[in-house]
């Protein structure tokens, strides 16, 4: 019988039910050793999808193992919105049934606001007790053209985890806000859908990466070395 391995809740961005959008780049990370799993959540439910997000979040921890997962070795992540209700957990584990994760990927987020997760502004957080939570290891791509969220609100946050003394890393990589997932917005669809495109493909692998080293792998080849507490460009 094989051993577990570690797994990965990957959490998608505002769309409803659109966990398809993170195929790519699940597949990408699967194939370096990781269980991914991606549920689907409503950001237009009541609730802000609070109760789905932590619905998925007990499922993962029951039943890992049943996916050949390690339930003690689950890192959290998210794209976009996702990443900031990802995020949100890390630092106010206390709002989220204080479930802490072993490490947080934060992809293409913006911290300022408020958390469907947490109800409360990740970046407050940390000013407001949040640096008294044992850090975790957190983990943040982005990608330097984003038009959607800028870049400098990842940059943001490093600063402040850092400031806090948490292990955080950034990975600024040169494509945009889908392109971080292997991704590309489709206007006639209005959602986002696979792209072959160089710099998606690069950046996806290179977030594929990232999420496995998060949740204990370390990728054949080393793709990309990336260590928390390390700065990244």
């Amino acid at each position: 019988m094989s051993e577990p391995v570690p797994a990965v809740l990957l959490w998608h961005g505002r769309g409803p039910d659109e966990r398809d959008v993170l195929a790519p780049v699940a597949r990408a990370a699967a194939e370096l050793g990781v269980i991914v799993l991606v549920p689907d959540w409503r950001s237009d439910a009541a609730d802000g999808g609070r109760t789905q997000l932590r619905e998925s979040a007990v499922f993962v921890r029951q039943n890992a193992v049943d996916f050949g997962g390690d339930p003690e070795r689950i890192a959290l992540a998210g794209w976009s919105l996702g990443g900031k209700a990802a995020v949100g957990v890390a630092v106010n584990p206390a709002a989220f049934g204080n479930w802490r994760p072993q490490a947080v990927v934060g992809i293409a987020g913006a911290y300022g606001s408020v958390a469907p997760t947490t109800g409360t502004v990740p970046i407050d957080d940390l000013g407001r007790g949040g640096s008294r939570v044992p850090p975790r290891p957190v983990w943040l791509v982005h990608g330097s053209a984003d038009p959607v969220v800028d870049v400098e609100r990842s940059r943001e946050l490093r600063t402040a985890l850092e400031e806090q003394g948490w292990p955080v890393s950034l990975n600024e990589v040169a494509t945009d806000h889908a392109g971080v997932i292997m991704a590309e917005f489709v206007p006639e669809y209005e959602r986002c859908l696979p792209s072959t495109a160089d710099h998606a493909v690069e950046a996806g692998l290179r977030t594929a990466d990232v999420l496995a080293r998060a949740a204990g792998i370390t990728p054949p080849g080393q793709l990309h070395r990336v260590v928390p507490g390390e700065r990244h460009a």
